[in-house]
């Protein structure tokens, strides 16, 4: 099975699942009944996401910012931290 430790950002209507590469797999717009727009976590080859590809990817670290359902993902290259 796939690792399922995912963190989760919403606005109280519509809800959004990311990687811990940062990439959203899985993502229902406009609200939480609403057909899925990306759902690479429910198919690889079919479901699609947004991922973000950093050249020389040295590490990614992901918090959320306490007591918020704020997401902060942090990219570290070898020129960059972003």
């Amino acid at each position: 099975m796939k690792n399922l430790n995912y963190g989760v950002i919403g606005n109280c209507k519509s809800a959004a699942l990311i990687s811990e590469q940062g990439n959203i797999e899985w993502m229902c717009l406009p609200a939480f009944d609403s057909s899925s727009v990306f759902a690479k976590l429910l198919d690889d080859e079919k479901g699609g996401s947004f991922d973000i590809v950093v050249k020389d990817l040295l590490t990614i670290k992901q918090s959320y910012i306490p007591r918020t359902n704020i997401l902060v993902t942090r990219f570290k290259s070898k020129d960059w931290c972003f």
